[in-house]
């Protein structure tokens, strides 16, 4: 039996899990919100110190384990934003040498595709698409290797953007969804992939330009999305069509939209391709998905001892691809 502790702070989410033998029992989280502008990476450090010892004995408590039963500690050292990942670090290190644990430095990315097996996904290309990632994802020669990418901005980045500019505060993407379900006019926009990467700055600068000069913000919202989507579906069918792969598995935030989601699905039809997309908590940046890859990597022996620990360390921008898989 082995319990894995997991705590995810990439981001804006600070969020903690128990893992018993690769299931998850219990997987809590708080995120950082604004009414008006972005993410300020101090300020989301703040808040992950804020709350993490709540939801620490909240994540024990749900899983109804005491601390002294667990076997390891995993958290996501990589990739993200330099001051949440450290928040992190800090405070497994803490609880580390407390309980004399050793530690599971888990990628974030590769977590994202790893929690698709508790729903079925065996050898998927993955549409990974979150808010500072947007990958084209599949397992290739004892790494899992990028076929496309954003050139620029991650796309749920993007569309948080784009809400900022039009009010919307922080995150956009929910509210931009609901709009998107008024709107009635698809308006041209650029469309920019180029083999299996994709660009999105333009798209941006155009939309802005649009919403100033005092286009629905309900067209704007449906056009980006039809526009992004198709880009992200195509990339994705590239990638298949590549590999010879069977199997398309959805990751990260962006890919709660309903939209996107559908536009997967028909895509997988006409390809005869099995679609798998895991439920929104484990969608969204989430401790579950890092504790059940840290299980896997601890029971494979891939981990840092305690008396290691002055080794561990963050990689704000360590890339999917450059991830060894011995597990």
């Amino acid at each position: 039996m082995t319990i894995i502790l997991a705590i995810e702070t990439t981001a804006h989410t600070f969020g903690v899990a128990v893992i018993k033998n690769g299931k998850i029992l219990s997987n809590v989280k708080d995120a950082y919100t604004t009414e008006s502008g972005g993410m300020i990476p101090l300020e989301v450090r703040k808040h992950h110190e804020k709350v993490s010892d709540k939801l620490y004995s909240k994540a024990l408590e749900e899983a109804n384990v005491n601390e002294k039963d667990i076997d390891a500690i995993a958290f996501s050292n990589a990739p993200g934003l330099a001051p949440c990942l450290l928040a992190g670090m800090e405070f497994v290190k803490r609880k580390a040498k407390k309980l004399q644990l050793p530690i599971v430095k888990v990628n974030h990315c590769i977590a994202h595709v790893t929690i698709g097996e508790t729903v079925g996904a065996k050898d998927a290309v993955m549409l990974y698409a979150s808010g500072a990632n947007t990958q084209i994802i599949a397992y290739e020669a004892g790494k899992y290797r990028v076929f496309g990418e954003t050139l620029d901005l991650g796309v749920g980045n993007f569309i948080d953007t784009f809400a900022r500019f039009s009010g919307l505060g922080f995150p956009g993407g929910p509210k931009i969804q609901i709009l998107a379900e008024k709107g009635k006019k698809l308006i041209e926009l650029p469309y920019s992939i180029k083999g299996m990467d994709m660009s999105f700055s333009g798209l941006q600068t155009k939309l802005k330009t649009l919403l100033d000069k005092g286009e629905s913000l309900e067209d704007l919202s449906y056009s980006l999305q039809e526009y992004v989507f198709a880009m992200l579906v195509e990339s994705a069918e590239r990638a298949l069509a590549h590999t010879g792969k069977k199997e398309l598995l959805l990751g990260g935030g962006v890919a709660c939209n309903a939209r996107l989601q559908e536009m997967c699905k028909i895509m997988c039809e006409e390809r005869g391709v099995k679609y798998f997309c895991p439920a929104r908590p484990l969608l969204v940046d989430n401790a579950g998905m890092i504790g059940y890859l840290g299980w896997k990597m601890f029971e494979a022996g891939v981990y840092t001892p305690i008396e290691k620990i002055d080794d561990v360390d963050i990689d704000a921008k360590e890339r999917t691809d450059m991830v060894e898989v011995s597990w």
